[in-house]
């Protein structure tokens, strides 16, 4: 039986690299797939890991129909056994509604990576509607951490070093200056989301410039059991 997976979690916690790995695996043993990304950091129908990983891929605009893609390819004589769908919080509900009609109509697994909320603390439309109809929903076990080393939990938008907490919900980081400043983002847990302490404004509050402080204002890290 094929399944629609979602598999999710914040930024750097390994979802593109997961799904290099994943291709990988299907590919080496006789697979064949079709690998779909988009707004991806270094560009255009290339998934890529901050590992330094890549592949082409395919470009997911609003306009493309992944029933048409795929239909056509298997009409095509072409074979199709699984999808890879990076950076899916991106994709249009009914984008994903045509996914889960590719895994029920035709049997095809779907495996789509994404993050859940945006740096407003909102689902992003995609994540939601995978959420809604996914088969599984499975949380990444790699967990990344905010700069207090507690387990990050929010995504945050830094702009010129400060934090953001309105604008547009899409805005491509780690990549070029906008016209608001240059756009990165940072992991950080609930508490210093809440307070709006990224790690700039913590290297702020510091007694010296030139070390993290991590004990300021530090979240209590549990002890592992």
């Amino acid at each position: 039986m094929a399944d629609l997976v979602f598999f999710s979690g914040t930024m750097d916690c390994g979802k593109s690299t997961l799904a290099l790995q994943m291709d990988h695996n299907n590919s080496v043993r006789g697979r064949q797939g079709l690998i779909f990304t988009k707004l991806d950091r270094m560009g255009e129908s290339v998934l890529s890991s901050r590992l330094g990983l890549s592949t082409p891929a395919i470009e997911v605009g609003d306009e493309l129909d992944f029933w048409e893609v795929v239909v056509e390819r298997l009409t095509s004589g072409a074979r199709v056994d699984y999808l890879i769908c990076d950076e899916a919080q991106f994709y249009t509900p009914a984008q994903v509604e045509q996914l889960a009609r590719v895994v029920d109509e035709i049997g095809i697994d779907v495996h789509a990576f994404g993050i859940t909320s945006d740096f407003r603390t909102e689902l992003f439309p995609g994540s939601r509607r995978l959420i809604e109809l996914a088969d599984r929903v499975q949380v990444l076990q790699v967990e990344a951490l905010c700069w207090c080393g507690r387990t990050a939990t929010h995504n945050a938008r830094i702009v010129d070093g400060v934090m953001v907490v309105e604008g547009e919900q899409v805005v491509v980081g780690d990549t070029s200056a906008s016209s608001a400043g240059v756009v990165e983002y940072e992991v950080l847990c609930r508490r210093h989301y809440m307070r709006r302490m990224n790690s700039h404004a913590a290297r702020a509050a510091a007694p010296s410039p030139d070390t993290l402080p991590f004990d300021l204002d530090v979240c209590p890290v549990p002890p592992s059991s």
